[in-house]
């Protein structure tokens, strides 16, 4: 049996990381698959535990210098790691530059410099920068690149540069430039983990949804109980203005209850006894008492968080592209670097035109450099210039953030690839029951030819789950009909029910052949299915007891959400069981097109591939267990929340209470994140396209070069979280 765990990553600092650490993961036997998140430092690993052993992909991912934890890191860990060495390299950096600004501007000479800049170059290259060193040797002995690799090639090349002043090389000494590289390298760690954390606030925020205490009555009293002591069963008191604890159903006392964390809806909803209610939401205005139905991981709030870091934890295709270009991307740029020392220190004429030319609109190119210090220069430049940190943060934070919006807004990204998928969607196909329709049928009209067959087909129904059953027992109850014992039930999925009442056999189902019935009763069925009915025929052989007419009318705004996903250019349709009469009627109603009337539940599935063959992108949207298969072949499944576990485990993407408004949502969330991502990789690309070449030319200082690296990370980022502001 297949299994998937998330872990904590420790150590990644680029797209390189995470591609080193997935390659680490995936050595690993039984290990079928590995998502590594750059933006969240989580793994994601789908193994079989009868061979995956997973202290042994520990080992693996320690061996190149990252490590993996089975227990949640504190959220801000990350965070306080790299501002404390901020702070650190910060005490080293300021009096030296002091040190430094004294002695450029004259105003005094600062004796024996060239050591005081090798010790703190020291200091920051290999006492704070020690983690970045360590991974870098890591990296490199098992074959591996990464951003640190670049960096501590950068800082130690500088470094170099001083030791060999220090013994009478005549070289210009570039240690305090290594310090100042490792400096801003280190900034820009913790700036980008401050904007990782804003990206992250989706998540955050929801863990702090839960109440963190509840009030049971225990032995006739009040008790305050700490929420991880709560069970099922457990009869909790919530006065107004608090939260739910736990997940429950009202037993005694009405309110109004905030639930927009989980739908996204504004107004609150009435709740008196017998009402389901969700732990996290807010009780408004009176005192009820909740029995409490799921705690722990079961709740709702919990399954939600997961959702959301499972679809934080996806990879959306175009990730694919980025990790090729990351694979190849560190040993191409040490390439690049090693081709532009050898330009420099063997052609040392032409790069001193260029650095003339240059010297004259560029503060910081020197021509007087000789020949191996201006190699040095400008290779050091291109080593730090060309992390591909942007370029693997690019997709991952628009991810994050746009996860994170659905679920405030009650959609549920279960997989990432919707998010690409989704702008290619031709064609949107809507089951009809429960979907379009508000999955309440009721009875609306009862025709007997036979005295007690409204009784009889009530007590066929009484086995079904099906709504159309459940609607015909609810009318029965309503009215006291004491229903018969069935013998020998069976069901036809999409066809009826049938069994044995007092050793007669009786049938409930659709009427297939119309033929046989006499004008009346044919004008009968004929009448209820241009009023978008639906027909259920009780037969005793072929001789029908009687008619009965289900309505099941369309939601208040489903003309609205079909008007509006067709404005945006997307084509609509409608898939059912019904009859074709009682199914154009209801598309007549809604304004769509497009209806495939009489469909059996295991040929929505082929209905699906049929309009895929057709060169149709199809997004399918259900809530039964039979609309599981169609929502899985579709391009995009969009699972109704309210529907079925089956249904909604197919679905890529959920509507936590089966709002319709939200499909139009999920579209705009869908193409508005992937803009993001678009747009990230672009600069990203970009970034690097337009630096290596300026530097690689010694146009660039290495410091410089290394806060434009940061910058670009910390841009793409901060892009990212300017998905919040999208209306969707």
């Amino acid at each position: 049996m297949v299994k998937t765990k998330t872990l904590e990553v420790k150590g990644m600092h680029c797209a390189s990381c995470a591609v080193n650490v997935k390659k680490a993961i995936e050595s690993t036997p039984g290990v079928i698959d590995a998502n590594v998140n750059i933006a969240t430092n989580k793994a994601t690993i789908t193994y079989d535990p009868s061979q995956a052993d997973l202290q042994l992909v520990l080992k693996n991912v320690e061996k190149i210098g990252y490590s993996l934890s089975l227990e949640r890191e504190k959220e801000n860990s990350d965070y306080l790691k790299a501002k404390r060495r901020i702070i650190a390299s910060l005490i080293i950096m300021i009096p030296s530059f002091g040190l430094m600004l004294l002695e450029m501007t004259g105003l005094t000479m600062i004796p024996f410099m060239d050591y005081i800049d090798l010790v703190l170059s020291f200091a920051m290259v290999f006492v704070i920068g020690y983690e970045v060193q360590k991974r870098a040797f890591k990296s490199l002995i098992h074959g591996s690149t990464n951003m640190d690799l670049l960096i501590a090639l950068g800082t130690i090349a500088s470094f170099a540069t001083g030791v060999m002043k220090v013994f009478g090389l005549n070289i210009t000494n570039f240690s305090y430039v290594g310090a100042m590289i490792m400096l801003f390298h280190l900034l820009g760690k913790f700036l980008e983990e401050t904007a990782k954390g804003r990206a992250s606030r989706a998540i955050k925020s929801l863990l702090e949804l839960g109440a963190k205490t509840a009030r049971i009555i225990a032995d006739e009293k009040e008790v305050e109980v700490d929420i991880s002591e709560l069970d099922v069963g457990d009869i909790m008191v919530v006065r107004p203005g608090e939260k739910i604890p736990t997940d429950g159903v009202v037993i005694e006392g009405f309110t109004s209850i905030d639930e927009s964390m989980a739908t996204g809806e504004s107004i609150p909803l009435n709740k008196s006894a017998g009402d389901p209610v969700i732990g996290g939401t807010i009780n408004q205005s009176g005192l009820v008492k909740v029995k409490a139905t799921k705690v722990g991981d079961t709740t709702f709030l919990s399954q939600l968080i997961k959702l959301v870091e499972e679809a934080q934890g996806s990879k959306v295709p175009i990730q694919e592209f980025a990790d090729r270009i990351t694979t190849y991307f560190v040993p191409v740029v040490i390439l690049i670097s090693v081709l532009t020392f050898g330009f420099w220190f063997i052609f040392p004429e032409t790069g001193k035109h260029i650095a003339t030319w240059a010297s004259t609109f560029i503060p910081w190119v020197n021509p007087s450099l000789n020949r191996l210090s201006y190699a040095i220069f400008s290779s050091v430049a291109t080593l730090v210039i060309a992390c591909p940190c942007a370029l693997g943060l690019a997709t991952p934070t628009a991810l994050m953030v746009g996860s994170g919006l659905g679920a405030k807004n009650g959609i549920l990204i279960r997989n990432g690839e919707a998010i690409q998928t989704m702008k290619d969607v031709s064609t949107v196909v809507f089951d009809k029951t429960g979907t379009l329709t508000k999955g309440e049928p009721k009875v609306t009209d009862i025709f007997e030819y036979e005295k007690e067959s409204f009784k009889i087909l009530a007590s066929l129904e009484k086995n079904s789950n099906h709504p159309i059953a459940r609607a015909i027992v609810d009318r029965a109850n309503k009215e006291n009909v004491k229903l018969l014992e069935v013998n020998e039930f069976s069901e036809s999925p999409g066809q009826g029910v049938a069994g044995k009442i007092e050793n007669i056999y009786f049938s409930a189902t659709k009427i297939s052949d119309k033929h046989s019935l006499n004008n009346d009763t044919l004008s009968i069925v004929e009448s209820l299915e241009e009023n978008g009915k639906t027909v259920v025929a009780l037969f005793r052989d072929k001789n029908v007891l009687g008619i009965f007419g289900i309505s099941d009318t369309p939601k208040e705004n489903a003309k609205e959400i079909v008007a509006k996903i067709k404005n945006t250019g997307l084509e609509v349709m409608m898939i059912t069981g019904d009859n074709t009469r009682t199914a154009h009627s209801i598309a007549r109603e809604l304004s769509i097109d497009k209806v495939f009337a009489e469909v059996l539940p295991q040929d929505k599935i082929n209905i699906v591939k049929q309009l895929q063959q057709a060169g149709k992108v199809v997004a399918f949207v259900g809530d039964g267990i039979n609309d599981a298969p169609a929502i899985k072949q579709a391009n995009v499944g969009i699972a109704m929340g309210t529907g079925t576990d089956i249904a909604i485990e197919a679905g890529d993407i959920v509507l936590v209470k089966g709002n319709l408004e939200n499909v139009i949502k999920a579209i705009n969330l869908s193409r508005a994140t992937f803009t993001k991502i678009k747009q990230n990789l672009f600069w990203a690309l970009f970034y690097n396209i337009i630096a290596i070449p300026i530097a690689a030319m010694g146009l660039l200082h290495p410091a410089i070069a290394e806060i434009a690296m940061a910058f670009s990370s910390i841009n793409v980022v901060t892009n990212s979280i300017r998905l919040n502001k999208v209306k969707i």
